[in-house]
């Protein structure tokens, strides 16, 4: 093995590669372009969209309540709401969005409420609808004030002080640090994102320097060159995990940038009572310096393992468009485990640490949070070190076999 002609052939590879349009789209486009859109752009749409279901006036019916005039009057003359007459049919009017929710009105309503008699009033919606959702939120909240009210008029009329029924106030505050806030709302999607992209960083760069070489019939060409087939293995091991490494380094500083400027996009001043949604919308999210460098220490061998990995795999395509054919299913076992690391109960244990790409999730998302287990740490860099180093080693032994560099 000689360093000077892996370095030769490491340079005419990331000469060669920089000039692949799909791979720059690959390696730096899509890494620097997917957090400005999902913190930013859809961040702005679902607060514009929540911003414009809330300013709606929502169409409301009243079923039944013919006889409690006091109560109709009452809610008719509320301007939150639009009222329309009860129809048969007002629960598929719902379930079409027509109308955005229903009230039903018990039978002698007013009267039961001046005899001290307690009824129940149900508020019908579409669950899953966001418009009717806070139609029914509203009206939710008119009868909560309204209940109030009855209760302290009958506080008055017996001489018994309202305060009476709120002998103490609760408040929820938060005490944890930003950056443990933004590990439990951004500890999973994270390191998901580093690892999708440290694969897919790598992923066109390892078919091109193999199947893509076969096809363009420049293979044989760096073959017959004085130098060895382990060294040419190295050199193209290596451009490919420099690629998968900018992938993830563009991801994270396009992440930073992405959380800092959209946090100050986000931040607008309550207007009134009203919550800015835009705020809502972007919560307040620190990610600090050192769990990020920690993050990207970890995939480190991960993006070894994949270089590696994809490299070996690639080696038996003829063309391109093979090598596409057996790769991409590869993207779906680098998924499940990533996803599987962000489900309610999967913990970072002594088993879950042995397995690829999921222990690099579940610790990556510890990171995140500030929470270092320095002995899982180590085991599983190690042991990525491990899987990465032994991938190598298969896909040399794959590079000195004719048969899969010219099989017919």
């Amino acid at each position: 093995m000689s360093v000077r002609n892996i370095g030769v052939v490491y340079r005419k590879e990331v000469t060669d590669l920089l000039r692949d349009r799909r791979t720059i789209v690959s390696m730096v486009v899509i890494p620097l372009l997917m957090f400005p859109v999902l913190a930013i752009g859809i961040g702005y749409l679902a607060s514009e969209a929540m911003g414009t279901a809330q300013k709606e006036i929502p169409v409301v019916m009243i079923s039944d309540g013919m006889d409690s005039p006091r109560l109709l009057a009452m809610l008719q003359t509320d301007d939150e709401f639009h009222f329309e007459p009860a129809q048969p049919d007002y629960v598929a009017q719902i379930s079409d969005k027509k109308v955005r929710a229903s009230v039903e009105v018990p039978r002698g309503f007013d009267a039961a409420q001046e005899n001290g008699t307690p009824e129940k009033i149900y508020i019908d919606y579409f669950e899953g609808d966001v418009n009717s959702s806070l139609a029914a939120n509203k009206l939710e909240k008119f009868f909560d004030k309204l209940r109030d009210k009855t209760v302290k008029r009958r506080l008055e009329a017996h001489q018994i002080p309202a305060n009476i029924l709120e002998p103490f106030t609760v408040e929820q505050k938060n005490v944890a640090p930003p950056e443990k806030v933004a590990g439990a709302t951004l500890g999973g999607m994270v390191p998901y994102f580093v690892i999708l992209l440290c694969f897919t960083g790598a992923m066109y760069p390892a078919m091109d320097l193999t199947a893509g070489e076969k096809e363009r019939g420049t293979l044989e060409t760096l073959l017959s060159s004085p130098v060895s087939r382990t060294d040419i293995v190295l050199g193209k091991f290596l451009t490919v995990f420099s690629a998968s490494v900018t992938s993830a380094l563009l991801a994270v500083a396009s992440m930073g940038v992405s959380f800092t400027y959209g946090q100050k996009f986000f931040n607008v001043s309550d207007s009134g009572s009203e919550t800015d949604m835009r705020s809502a919308a972007m919560p307040h999210l620190q990610i600090g310096l050192h769990a990020v460098l920690a993050v990207l220490l970890m995939a480190l061998p991960l993006s070894m393992l994949f270089s590696a990995v994809l490299l070996a795999i690639s080696l038996f395509a003829k063309s391109y468009r093979e090598a596409q054919t057996y790769v991409t299913p590869l993207t779906f076992l680098i998924v499940v485990p990533a996803v599987v690391s962000m489900l309610p109960g999967t913990e970072l244990t002594a088993r879950t640490a042995l397995i690829p790409i999921l222990s690099t999730s579940l610790v990556s998302k510890e990171l995140v949070s500030g929470i270092y287990h320095w002995g899982y740490i180590g085991m599983i860099f190690g042991a990525s070190c491990v899987y990465a180093v032994a991938a190598i080693a298969v896909a040399i032994v794959l590079f000195n076999r004719e048969e899969v560099l010219f099989r017919i």
